[in-house]
């Protein structure tokens, strides 16, 4: 072992005549592993919102969609059967996506009326795992069914048997004037994806009974592709747009919730940099604990030096010991983090049931459970990050103790 990392190691283990230089050191290392562990579980917290969120949207967004000009695509099925020869496309179905409002005695609420093929649809979204009541395969062509999301069926006091009008904004012309198309519907179904988007504003039908009150004839507004890797949306939207020529516009999720997750993103950059310059602060009083250490070690400084020590020898001796305050505070707090990280669902329902308070209330928030996934990559990077700036706050310290000359320190002893 080099000489430089035992005297190093030895003043970390000794017993200070200056009691409060190990209490600095002391509060160095709580404070290093308090801000590291903060933000492992923040980070951690941070993606399993935006995991949880994106399946929640993605539940019954489509991964890539195609449409066609004007909102019409006549030729679906073949949109539909190229887009399968793609390996990364998992399933296809065709939709119409239109206007409408819902009425049903005196209340009245606007609506997004999709128009569905129920056995495809399923494969390609989620809506048909969160039924309240009802199944989605109730919708049949003919019989003028209607799936509505749960709140949308709470506004309009509906339940499954009821009956409800849409009014569709496509009118009629007579020589009275214009007439908004009506059609009354059976509510079949009742979902509830969490999504309040969707839940207060999505009402499903068969795709023939959309095509008859919208008018559309055989076409559809578009084909919705569920794909193996979610992450690939952006490449095959591009190759779909490339393949299937100028007529149809291929779209993915990360445009069509762009300012969403670019919102997520930002929030979490930020809590990293604000959590971060908690870290330094603990880091830095490194500095503080160095410093008087060297005041303290002077006449040992200069012992060494008489002895042959070099400058950097002394500045090695001081980077250890500071190196090593970082690292009991870096490992501490990663292990905390991690464990915290890991059991967020058992420790916030304790600190509720502890406290009588909920956090995320049912009535207030969509996500009334915390998620968390702790990523490696976010741990590896806040350990660095840890690391690297305990390392620069021993740097000006131990420079310092490597000035002190020797037959000054030793005058007066």
């Amino acid at each position: 072992m080099r000489y430089e990392l035992l005297v190093g190691l030895r003043y970390t283990r000794a017993k200070r005549r200056n009691h409060f230089i190990s209490f600095i050191s002391l509060i160095s290392m709580a404070g290093i592993a308090l801000g590291v562990a903060a933000l492992i579980v923040v980070l951690s917290v941070m993606n399993g919102f935006q995991k949880e969120v994106r399946a929640r949207i993605l539940g019954v967004a489509a991964h890539v969609q195609v449409s066609g000009p004007g909102g019409k695509l006549a030729d679906w099925a073949g949109v539909a059967a190229a887009s399968l020869k793609d390996k990364r496309v998992q399933a296809a179905a065709p939709f119409v996506n239109a206007q409408g409002l819902l009425s049903s005695g005196e209340a009245v609420r606007g609506a997004i009326v999709r128009g569905v093929l129920p056995d495809a649809e399923d494969k390609v979204a989620d809506i048909g795992r969160h039924m309240r009541s009802g199944k989605l395969e109730a919708l049949q062509a003919g019989e003028f069914g209607i799936v509505l999301g749960v709140d949308m069926a709470r506004s309009l006091r509906a339940l499954a048997g009821d009956k409800v009008v849409l009014i569709a904004p496509q009118g009629q012309v007579t020589p009275a004037g214009l007439i908004p198309r009506l059609k009354q519907f059976t509510v079949v179904g009742v979902f509830e994806v969490g999504m309040h988007e969707y839940d207060a504003g999505l009402a499903l039908v068969h795709l023939e009974d959309a095509q008859k009150l919208y008018q559309m004839g055989e076409s559809v507004s578009g084909v919705r592709l569920k794909l193996a890797d979610l992450f690939e949306a952006r490449a095959v939207a591009a190759d779909l747009r490339a393949g299937l020529g100028p007529e149809a516009l291929a779209t993915d999720w990360t445009r069509s919730h762009a300012n969403y997750f670019r919102a997520v993103e930002i929030e979490k950059r930020m809590m990293s940099i604000i959590l971060t310059l908690i870290v330094a602060v603990a880091a830095f009083n490194i500095v503080s604990t160095l410093v008087m250490l060297v005041t303290d070690k002077q006449s040992d400084i200069a012992i060494l030096r008489t002895l042959g020590a070099s400058p950097g020898s002394i500045v090695q001796i001081f980077i250890v010991q500071g190196s090593l305050i970082g690292v009991i505070g870096m490992v501490a707090g990663v292990a905390g983090g991690v464990l915290l990280g890991w059991n967020v669902d058992v420790v916030v329902p304790f600190i509720e049931n502890l406290l009588g308070f909920k956090f995320l209330a049912k009535d207030v928030y969509y996500i009334s459970d915390l998620p968390s996934e702790v990523q490696t990559a976010d741990v590896t990077t806040v350990a660095l990050v840890s690391l690297t700036l305990s390392f620069l706050a021993t740097l000006y310290p131990s420079w310092r103790a490597s000035r002190i000359n020797p037959a000054e320190a030793l005058r007066y002893e």
